[in-house]
């Protein structure tokens, strides 16, 4: 069956509030620099009220970001999630409509709150994410669109989101109802706390419904125990068909089956935000790998997307993606472009 949409993403629905402050701030306020941590609602409160009024409001989570870059170069996607019957969730569902993406998900009513994520940004272009996951924790197996899902050649799933067991039954589901539609699995570790909090399960989800894995060089050396880079990515290589690593400054390396290629990182003046890096990578990687580009090209696209976005403050495009790619020489088709 011909797919309607190039990737169909199942993750955390957040809005994110992100500002720019300085180490002081974190140490005043105790937030771990550079990891994600989780909060509670009244936190979020006290953090949204700390944080400089020259915040920024928009709409996050780690796979929504990926389908509004996504979007961004002209592919087709879809995303499914959980927000609550508040304004922020009708907000949320606006956006990805506004993106020219479907959303997937009935609010949640009589819960928690829509998810929102405290995001501080310090000059080396770190951040520091304080998360209250709300209403976004409560997707479950019921909440999968399996018509959705088979609708898309890709599924994608969020790390970030696998966390509760209900959560749990709803990735190894989408999994099997992609895999039943003759569809391909593709999952990103999204954080190193994630990876710690869940590595056997991760590991055998890897080893029995994911077709392609996305992580960072930390992510990876945590998932398999390791502090030599080699050892892992032979493990990811026996684990999964497909595997895209990347590492900063250094690039990326892409893993299939025995063969392997190194892609450069773009060049970019200076790193503003590091939010949603990873997200973008894996946009323009997704988009390569269903519009027929070579594991090189996809790479290579990944670090356009993701240079875009770390050179200014917020984890979504702040301009064409489409428009970068044909600027960098890379050939990507002439599918509907979302406004940028």
């Amino acid at each position: 069956m011909t797919a309607k949409y190039d990737v169909v993403a199942l993750g955390n629905a957040i809005m994110d509030v992100i500002a720019q402050v300085d180490d002081a701030f974190l140490v005043s306020h105790g937030i771990p620099k550079a990891r994600m941590n989780m909060i509670d609602e009244a936190r979020a409160t006290y953090l949204y009220e700390a944080l400089p009024k020259t915040r920024i409001e928009t709409s996050g989570g780690s796979a929504g970001n990926t389908i509004a870059g996504l979007r961004s170069l002209g592919a087709n996607a879809a995303f499914l999630g959980k927000v609550a019957d508040d304004a922020v969730g009708a907000a949320y569902i606006n956006d990805m409509k506004r993106i020219g993406a479907d959303y997937f998900g009935a609010p949640l009513k009589g819960g928690p709150a829509t998810a929102r994520s405290m995001i501080a940004v310090t000059p080396d272009g770190e951040r520091s994410m304080n998360t209250y996951l709300g209403a976004s924790t409560e997707f479950s197996a019921s909440d999968v669109d399996s018509r959705a899902i088979a609708a898309g050649e890709w599924l994608y799933l969020e790390g970030y989101l696998f966390d509760k067991p209900a959560a749990k039954t709803a990735f190894v589901h989408a999994s099997e109802v992609a895999q039943t539609s003759g569809r391909k699995v593709a999952l990103t570790l999204s954080d190193l706390f994630c990876v710690d909090r869940h590595r056997d399960s991760f590991i055998h989800l890897i080893r029995t419904h994911v077709d392609l894995v996305f992580a960072n060089e930390t992510e990876l050396l945590a998932l398999y125990q390791t502090s030599n880079v080699d050892a892992a990515l032979s493990a990811i290589r026996t684990d999964s068909q497909l595997a895209a690593i990347t590492r900063s400054e250094k690039g990326s390396v892409i893993i299939n089956g025995s063969d392997t290629w190194v892609q450069p990182a773009a060049p970019v003046a200076r790193v503003v935000d590091a939010t949603g890096a990873g997200d973008q990578y894996a946009a323009g990687f997704l988009y390569g790998v269903t519009h027929g580009l070579s594991w090189s090209d996809s790479a290579r696209l990944g670090h356009v997307a993701a240079g875009e976005v770390i050179s200014h403050v917020g984890p979504r495009p702040a301009v064409s993606l489409k428009r970068l790619a044909i600027d960098a020489g890379l050939k990507i088709g002439s599918g509907a472009e979302a406004p940028s």
